[in-house]
């Protein structure tokens, strides 16, 4: 991660003081060191006082570079506090024994915007195996902005949960009304047990006269089967053109036969669909 480390500090000095950005060089050395035992932990909780939390600015060709680091990956937007504690992170020896006690401790007694640090901070940490239980502990969380640090722009769900964890934080997005384009390897980790999920959830919100993301059918469209074309018919007669734009381009993504016949009802919506002028990301 030498090289995100790079890309991370050319858009850290430029938004700090020089006093605060040696403030923050001389923390990164002496946790890289390990030459103080709370100095991350100390550091980590100062940021915020030091750096504030005005929102970062960067180029899009610094965005492309740390996309190609990190595919998936982006701080845009960021807030800069959580800039630098990610880059404090990145400056914990991966080779001491002491690297995961470090930053377990950190997730242990971290406050709202220091945990939506440490959830963004997932794809570039060492051991990724072993950050899938916190990972899903994080899922289960209430906290609006901790949801969005494990789902948005963050490619580690997709790279390392199980089937069972990433189907559940698909679910908790639609629950919590997310934007669902944000989250990385969507499409390529959809499966037959979320699309099953997913239809029991839309049905238990049109029984309680509830309107259902039509991204939902996004997820379904490649497991439509004998069992759930009836709910793609529904879509067909929904007043709302864009449910009905849903129900279009989930039968086109599937192989059901009965689905593509249902393409018929709306040639207009499928002529848009054909000529990628309509996608699930501009729906």
């Amino acid at each position: 991660m030498i090289l995100l480390q790079t890309q991370l500090v050319k858009i850290i000095k430029r938004q700090l003081s020089p006093e605060v950005f040696q403030w923050l060089e001389e923390k990164g050395k002496l946790v890289h060191e390990g030459s103080a035992s709370s100095a991350l932990k100390v550091s980590f909780a100062a940021v915020a006082r030091k750096a504030g939390r005005s929102v970062i600015e960067t180029s899009a060709d610094e965005s492309k570079q740390i996309d190609l680091t990190c595919n998936g990956f982006s701080v845009t937007n960021w807030p800069l506090d959580k800039l630098c504690r990610l880059w404090l992170l990145l400056q914990v020896d991966t080779g001491d024994e002491s690297y995961h006690s470090q930053i377990e401790n950190l997730f242990r007694d971290a406050e709202m915007n220091e945990l939506s640090a440490l959830y963004a901070a997932l794809p570039v940490l060492a051991y990724p195996e072993s950050w899938q239980f916190r990972t899903t502990e994080g899922i289960r969380s209430n906290i609006g902005i901790v949801l969005d640090a494990i789902m948005y722009e963050n490619p580690y769900p997709y790279r390392y949960l199980p089937e069972s964890s990433w189907n559940q934080l698909v679910l908790k997005a639609f629950f919590n009304d997310k934007d669902i384009n944000r989250i990385v390897g969507l499409d390529e980790r959809s499966n037959k047990t979320l699309s099953s999920i997913l239809i029991d959830y839309a049905h238990e919100r049109q029984a309680a006269h509830r309107t259902v993301n039509p991204q939902l059918w996004r997820l379904v469209s490649k497991f439509v089967d004998a069992e759930s074309i009836n709910d793609i018919k529904k879509l067909f007669d929904d007043a709302h053109i864009t449910v009905r734009r849903a129900a279009v381009l989930a039968c086109y993504g599937s192989a059901y036969e009965p689905a593509k016949r249902l393409l018929e009802k709306e040639p207009v919506i499928l002529a848009a669909v054909k000529a990628n002028q309509l996608n699930w990301n501009s729906l």
